[in-house]
């Protein structure tokens, strides 16, 4: 089935409900409304020439047009390629690592749009959703001239979707998403979140992750649910938001989450209708878990997923029993994947033990023009995550890291996650990010960087979580800082705090 199926359907059945809406503006779009504006959409692209095979870069914050956008581009073929406006400084390497055919951006973006088009060849034609501007079209213009769309190609094998990587272990790749395999492991996570057609999803992460794509958009069109987008989150006026749009869901990273608890520990109460959160982007501390259930009432749904997969690897229910909020697992894999925590030879470990997360049955065709690094993480029929984790009796998986973040001190392997969360539980303490510097003796030095006002007693927070991590904590060095460098994926960016640590040490 092609994505853009999914609006269609919606369309035929429940033409005027509510589909998409943007909190910032107020605008909205019902089922048949955003149809329409998707062929329009296909229409113009193709009158810029847009073929199927092309790639379109969407450049722009949250908005309605975004995502009319990303339904155009799948309606005639074209892939979606999709970079977030945090990487502006960038945007020069995505340009020449998918050579798009057009580029659609807001005006805000227009320099570095500019710069970058300059630099490739590929690029026939500038457009900005905001007006015309010199050197490129009003993509009001285009839509209101109501170009005829071409025959869909309706190749559900196609690549459809570039989801870049958040380039951690590197420069990010392009995971080049085709349209069946996505859409068939959507309609698993709708299935597990049991959503149905009078949900009211809301998701205030960034359109540019494969996140989003996967978890407030894709699941909730197959089941003809209504879809809210925003741009500028804040705590109080995204829990306002979400109160006054009645939404079901919230779809968020851990950030956002914590937002919400906040506000509603402050409040007294949930925000509306909310019957989940589903958290994505980053591991879920089980504390943040309990919390959402004993403060909110309502269940903290964790998703495990990659760029790579258009789907998760492994995603929880929506309700959570104590022993779900007792631990870090996840939750069990969805029926259209099949996954195994494999050792480094290739067979599967017992139940318990740890070992890498490698799973198959529907997953990225490869990194856009990158076959040696699609020959590294694809193998022998399985796509191997290059997280860390295991797999108990229950077939519950559970995330303990990437490889490459694991620390050897000494002869021991340290789990950054372990500690991060062990000094968590601190209540002075907003985050923990561990990292691993050289050493002569040990092979690698941890460093924990812990964000908080207070004064921090290092010996204390030692003593404190030494009966809850396997590790000796002598030679831990803890710093304390004011606030976490983040990437703009809302990930800790621990590239730098590893920088800091070498020069600090």
């Amino acid at each position: 089935m092609l994505m853009h199926t999914l609006l269609l359907d919606g369309a035929n059945r429940t033409p005027d409900k509510p589909c998409f809406f943007w909190v910032d503006r107020g605008r909205g779009l019902t089922y048949a409304e955003a149809a329409a504006a998707m062929d329009r959409m296909a229409g113009a692209l193709h009158e810029l020439g847009v073929r199927k095979g092309d790639r379109v870069t969407i450049f722009a914050h949250n908005g309605l047009d975004y995502l009319v956008a990303m339904l155009g581009c799948w309606r005639i073929g074209a892939i979606a390629g999709l970079v977030n406006v945090k990487f502006v400084d960038e945007l020069d390497y995505y340009f020449a690592d998918h050579e798009p055919s057009v580029v659609i951006y807001t005006h805000d973006m227009v320099d570095a749009v500019r710069r970058a088009a300059a630099g490739v060849s590929s690029v026939k034609a500038l457009v900005c959703m905001d007006g015309p501007q010199d050197g490129a079209h009003g993509l009001p213009e285009l839509m209101a001239a109501g170009l005829p769309a071409p025959a869909d190609p309706s190749d559900e094998t196609a690549i459809a979707h570039l989801s870049y990587t958040s380039g951690t272990t590197g420069k990010p790749k392009g995971a080049c998403l085709a349209h069946e395999p996505t859409v068939r492991a959507c309609r698993c996570i709708a299935e597990r979140l049991r959503i149905t057609g009078d949900d009211i999803s809301f998701g205030p992460s960034a359109l540019s992750s494969s996140y989003q794509l996967v978890g407030n958009l894709l699941p909730q069109l197959s089941r003809g649910a209504s879809i809210n987008v925003m741009g500028r989150w804040t705590a109080e006026t995204g829990y306002d938001a979400i109160e006054v749009r009645q939404a079901t869901m919230l779809i968020a990273n851990p950030p956002i989450l914590q937002d919400l608890l906040v506000q509603g520990t402050l409040r007294g109460r949930k925000p509306g209708r909310l019957r989940l959160g589903l958290s994505g982007g980053g591991p879920v501390p089980p504390q943040l878990k309990a919390a959402f259930q004993q403060t909110l009432g309502i269940p903290l749904v964790e998703s495990y997923g990659q760029s790579e997969l258009g789907g998760f690897v492994a995603l929880g229910f929506p309700e959570i029993g104590p022993r779900d909020q007792e631990t870090r697992r996840v939750g069990p894999p969805l029926p259209d994947k099949e996954v195994r925590i494999l050792g480094r030879d290739g067979n599967e470990l017992p139940v318990g033990a740890v070992g890498e997360i490698a799973l198959r049955g529907g997953f990225m065709v490869g990194y856009w023009q990158r076959p040696e690094k699609t020959a590294e993480t694809l193998r022998d029929g399985w796509l191997w995550t290059g997280d860390l984790g295991s797999m108990d009796a229950e077939g519950q998986v559970t995330m303990r890291g990437r490889r490459s973040e694991l620390i050897e001190v000494g002869a021991q392997d340290w789990y950054p996650r372990d500690v991060e969360e062990a000094l968590c539980t601190d209540p002075d303490i907003a985050g923990a990010a561990v990292v691993g510097v050289p050493d002569p003796a040990l092979g690698s030095r941890p460093v924990a960087f812990v964000e908080t006002a207070a004064a921090v007693d290092a010996d204390a927070l030692k003593r404190m979580i030494a009966g809850t991590v396997s590790y000796d904590l002598a030679p831990l060095e803890i710093v304390a800082i004011a606030e976490m460098p983040m990437t703009p994926t809302g990930k800790i960016a621990k590239a730098e705090l590893t920088a800091r640590a070498r020069a600090g040490l």
